[in-house]
C-alpha cells in the first residue's frame, strides 16, 4: 500500500488501512500499531478484524509526513504498510 494522501492542516480526519485483500479467509487483525512522523499528531487509533484507522491532525503545509500501520494477525502474520500524508491548505 504505497500511497500519498492529502490533508488540510486544520482537518482532524480518520485515515483507514483496509487489509481485507491481504488477509486469508478467517484471518483477522489482533493488534495494530501506528507510527507517525514528528509534526503530525496521532489523535486516536483503532482497528477492526479487517482494517485499522488513525485520526490525524496538524502538520505544516508543504511538508510530507510518513504514517505506518503495523499489524499482527490471528495466525501470527505481521506486516506493515506506509503512506505519505502531504499537508496542503485546501
Amino acid at each position: 500500500m504505497a500511497a500519498d494522501w492529502t490533508k488540510d492542516p486544520d482537518a482532524v480526519l480518520d485515515w483507514r488501512w483496509d487489509w481485507t485483500d491481504w488477509l486469508a479467509d478467517g484471518e483477522t487483525i489482533t493488534a495494530s500499531t501506528m507510527t507517525v512522523s514528528a509534526g503530525l499528531v496521532l489523535t486516536r487509533d483503532f482497528y477492526s478484524p479487517t482494517s485499522a484507522a488513525a485520526w490525524l491532525s496538524g502538520g505544516t503545509p508543504g511538508t510530507p509526513y510518513l504514517v505506518a500501520n503495523r499489524i499482527v494477525t490471528s495466525v501470527g502474520h505481521t506486516d506493515e504498510r506506509s503512506v505519505t500524508i502531504r499537508v496542503t491548505n485546501r
